[in-house]
């Protein structure tokens, strides 16, 4: 921003025009909304003549509207006070420096140094106006108005330019000039701007992808599109360990419902009816089932962005989990409420059994492994004896999953193998053949144990050979 004399001979006289350009009427201040009775740009009222020059363009192209570059524009010194720049640039302070043509009209020039001559313009023309609303009207015309609102230290139109902008939406290239023109912003005026770009706090994105979660699965009636596309945008989420940390935190949530659930179900309140008993044993299903499939998926999940650790550890270490399943199953109600609610508990296991053994989650401990088929292999010995007959689809998960723990035994120590593999057992069929994922797993040990141990330190043996 530059106000200084007229007079410059650094752009030539045939660039030079007096302004009447015709804006769109978005832009033209209506007369009816201004308070003063002077006209924007009346040469026979005016007693300030504003030069706006433009050097940025030091090869100017003069057959195409080259004149754009100097315009000169007839204002009133008692409009122009509303502007903090002109108002100090025209008082007794400036004046000497102030040239004045024969008519006492005082000649000022301004360098265009935020957008377009246009643009300073439609702020020179908003002088004259006393209601923006009619002419910010759009995104594009605050955002281009303001820095030069700013220059000029023109308030009112600065404060009308950041109030459409706070009030409307923004496409994502305004959204970046807004953020480029808040730090010219005071801190009051740009509060509500900064709020609507800024997180409240560095975890605010988790706490969105946390609340969309549970929302998705616990609180709409289409859950199956809504947990598309829940995944979709966990999928599409740049940091990993923010998605585990959310991830993480939503499992624990809704294993600690089931975990309720089957609790309330397995030690039912005995001071009441047997009627009451039986509808909050059945309530107690219903949430059980609900919250287990949300599992289910919330497991899938975390497999899918590999990010399932927590998952395999926490399943292992459930001990009380376990043990209600196993009662609840060998009751006879949950079969005409949840029959599929083995199915659900079972999944779980398999999935998060099967990156344990497929390497996906390196469970390196061996106890977490060994817990895993210590614990669940009940659940799937008694959900295979108490599944009526007419569920004949959990066939190939109950083999999915006894082979799954066959694999995970063969990755322990073999005393721990022994003592596991007796109890699997349980996965022998009528006939040999139906078992053969036993078998090789009973094969593999006994190879195993019929083999004499390898040197602990071979190289000391052949050291030793050496010295002999």
């Amino acid at each position: 921003m530059t106000g200084n004399t007229a007079g410059d001979s650094s752009i030539p006289q045939k660039r030079r025009r007096v302004h009447n350009h015709t804006l769109p009427s978005s832009l033209t201040p209506p007369q009816s909304l201004s308070s003063t009775s002077f006209l924007y740009n009346d040469d026979s009222t005016a007693d300030v003549i504003l030069r706006l020059y433009d050097n940025s363009d030091e090869n100017p192209d003069l057959s195409a509207g080259a004149d754009q570059s100097d315009v000169e524009i007839y204002l009133h010194s008692s409009v122009l006070t509303r502007s903090k720049y002109f108002d100090a640039l025209l008082s007794d302070r400036w004046q000497k420096d102030i040239e004045t043509d024969s008519k006492s009209k005082s000649k000022v020039s301004l360098e265009i140094s935020n957008g377009s001559i246009d643009d300073y313009v439609n702020v020179l023309k908003l002088l004259y106006c006393d209601d923006f609303t009619a002419v910010i009207s759009s995104v594009s015309i605050a955002i281009s108005i303001l820095p030069i609102a700013l220059e000029l230290l023109f308030e009112d139109c600065v404060k009308a330019c950041v109030k459409f902008i706070e009030a409307v939406p923004w496409t994502e290239d305004e959204e970046r000039v807004v953020i480029s023109l808040i730090p010219m912003l005071k801190r009051e005026e740009c509060d509500e701007l900064l709020a609507r770009v800024s997180p409240a706090n560095v975890n605010t994105s988790e706490e969105m992808l946390i609340e969309l979660l549970k929302v998705a699965i616990n609180n709409l009636s289409n859950m199956a599109f809504a947990k598309a596309f829940v995944a979709k945008l966990m999928r599409d989420y740049s940091c990993k360990e923010s998605a585990r940390r959310v991830l993480d935190r939503v499992f624990l949530d809704t294993l600690k419902e089931v975990k309720m659930s089957l609790e309330e179900y397995s030690r039912p309140d005995f001071r009441v009816d047997n009627n009451e008993t039986e509808a909050m044993q059945r309530l107690h299903l219903h949430t059980a089932m609900k919250n287990g499939r949300n599992l289910l998926w919330i497991i899938e999940r975390m497999i899918e962005l590999g990010v399932a650790d927590r998952a395999v550890v926490e399943w292992t270490n459930q001990d009380s989990l376990p043990t209600d399943l196993q009662r609840a199953f060998r009751d006879e109600l949950w079969r005409n409420i949840v029959p599929a609610l083995p199915g659900v508990v079972l999944r779980c296991t398999s999935k998060l059994a099967n990156v344990v053994v497929s390497g996906s989650i390196l469970a390196d401990k061996k106890q977490v492994r060994m817990k895993l088929v210590e614990d669940w292999l009940p659940v799937l010995r008694v959900s295979k004896e108490n599944v009526s007959a007419g569920m004949s689809n959990y066939k190939s998960l109950y083999l999915e999953l006894e082979e799954t723990f066959l694999k995970i035994t063969s990755t322990l120590p073999m005393s721990d193998s022994q003592r596991l593999l007796k109890e699997c057992l349980s996965f022998s069929t009528r006939n040999i053949d139906d078992c053969p994922h036993l078998v090789t797993a009973y094969n593999t040990w006994f190879r195993r144990a019929k083999q004499h141990p390898p040197p602990t330190h071979p190289a000391d043996n052949i050291s030793e050979a050496h010295h002999i």
